[in-house]
């Protein structure tokens, strides 16, 4: 069983989060350990008409993000890594800066210490300084800053499909096997003029 900590925060975007939680509940071996801001309840609700229960019932563990004694705080707790999806930018700031203030950037702070992967869906736009700076300290640290910038060349039909494309390269990352998007196989050239 290998475990992946997902965190919700308070950007737009609850919807990577919560489908994250879905696509990785269908898939075997996987326990899944969910870190909701209060702020990423808000964004559930307001985006997707989702109530705390509705988002927790989709994570195998729920861990209440002022709980710093909980397990995922410690670098004993063996995971995968971590995911921000979405990942706001005082999340952001927070993990860049290592200010472990809550449950969610201490796991991220001890992901990064442990050498784990780290992949934070940053949402925002347009990036201030301090947005840039902090991306580039958590890089600097190992993490991975992954906007989730939505593809169109695979001409999705759908936001759902959208999202999947997302979050099927995020689970690229963390070496999970997956069927959410098709494998880009290349692009037929147009004909050449001689």
């Amino acid at each position: 069983m290998r475990r992946l900590i997902v965190a919700i925060t308070g950007a737009s975007g609850a919807i990577y989060g919560v489908q994250l939680l879905r696509r990785l509940r269908e898939l075997p071996g996987i326990e899944t350990h969910l870190l909701l801001s209060a702020a990423g309840v808000l964004n559930a609700h307001q985006e997707l008409d989702l109530k705390r229960g509705d988002v927790e019932a989709l994570a195998d563990v729920v861990h209440n993000v002022n709980d710093i004694g909980a397990a995922v705080a410690s670098g004993s707790f063996e995971s995968a890594g971590m995911v921000v999806a979405p990942c706001s930018m005082k999340t952001l700031g927070a993990i860049a800066n290592g200010l472990a203030d809550n449950l969610i950037a201490r796991a991220a702070d001890v992901c990064l210490k442990e050498r784990r992967r780290v992949v934070l869906l940053a949402r925002e736009a347009p990036l201030n300084l301090a947005h840039i700076r902090n991306m580039e300290a958590v890089t600097l640290m190992g993490g991975i800053i992954f906007p989730p910038v939505p593809a169109f060349y695979q001409r999705p039909q759908s936001l759902e499909q959208m999202v999947d494309h997302t979050l099927a390269r995020v689970l690229d990352l963390f070496e999970i096997a997956h069927e959410l998007a098709p494998r880009w196989s290349g692009q037929f050239s147009a004909p050449q003029r001689t």
